[in-house]
């Protein structure tokens, strides 16, 4: 497996990581509140291998510099956030 790259798909408010096969994503939504990270998803074969740590840091960056405020009804966003 070749060092994965995060794409950020702004028409389904997601960013992505190819797995070989598979995709990790997060999910989100832009409000007038800010932004809400709410599903995170890694399929059970790459799990435990720091693949939704990166997605969440990827995107927690582009919010920072979006100057978003963050919200996270995600519980494993969530623990970025404290």
């Amino acid at each position: 497996m070749t060092e994965p790259v995060i794409k950020h798909n702004t028409d389904e408010q997601s960013f992505i990581l190819q797995l070989d096969d598979a995709i990790a994503v997060l999910d989100y939504e832009v409000t007038i509140n800010g932004v809400n990270f709410y599903h995170t998803f890694v399929p059970v074969e790459f799990r435990g291998k720091g693949f939704a740590e990166k997605l969440v840091r990827h995107a927690l960056a582009w919010a920072k510099k979006e100057q978003y405020q963050i919200h996270a009804s995600c519980s494993y966003v969530q623990k970025f956030l404290k």
